[in-house]
């Protein structure tokens, strides 16, 4: 896919959502690519807090998106192309997760790099983002999860609920338990 033929077509450019997963599923790859550009930056976001490093995070969004592509014809809803694109964003990020060796990595690095930052606004970002981490990392998966889905990923109650295999009540529970979790662990950060 051209990056500059996304561009190019302003109609598809202002079409929402539905009308371009409607596109790409009859094969139209300019209407994938818009898609893919108008949902990149969320599920890379979303990818990256799952996985923890950025070289890795790119391999997994790239996955996703070509499995998206192969997938089109099983998505029911247009409408709801980016609670679909999340879902196989997280079951290729998980799915890394359970194949990566265990062995250290070098994400402060990419952090650091990634930001361009001043080395000082680096160091409190990173600290931020470290003790982020360790109150997600404290939670128990369902309610990390939960929480990804929703603050990260951007998906509704009902979305999170169908992709968890779980009750509305439950999600609501989890996220709020969660919330009230990370509050608690980031309070120094206010």
């Amino acid at each position: 896919m051209r990056a500059e033929d996304s561009g190019s077509n302003p109609d598809l450019q202002a079409a929402p959502d539905g009308i371009l997963a409607a596109r790409a599923a009859s094969g139209d790859a300019d209407a994938f690519d818009v898609l893919l550009h108008r949902h990149t930056r969320i599920v890379r976001a979303y990818v990256y807090r799952i996985v923890g490093t950025l070289s890795e995070t790119d391999d997994v969004v790239q996955e996703a998106f070509l499995t998206a592509w192969r997938q089109l014809s099983t998505l029911r809803d247009p409408n709801a192309v980016k609670a679909w694109l999340m879902k196989i964003a997280s079951r290729e990020a998980y799915a890394h997760l359970r194949k990566r060796p265990d062995h250290d990595t070098l994400d402060g690095f990419d952090r650091a790099a990634e930001a361009g930052l001043l080395p000082e606004a680096a160091a409190i970002r990173n600290a931020q983002l470290q003790a982020l981490s360790l109150a997600l990392d404290a939670l128990p998966e369902a309610q990390r999860r939960c929480w990804l889905l929703r603050e990260v990923g951007s998906l509704s109650y009902t979305e999170i609920a169908e992709e968890m295999n779980l009750p509305l009540s439950t999600v609501r529970g989890n996220l709020s338990r969660a919330r009230a979790s990370i509050t608690i662990q980031m309070a120094g950060w206010r």
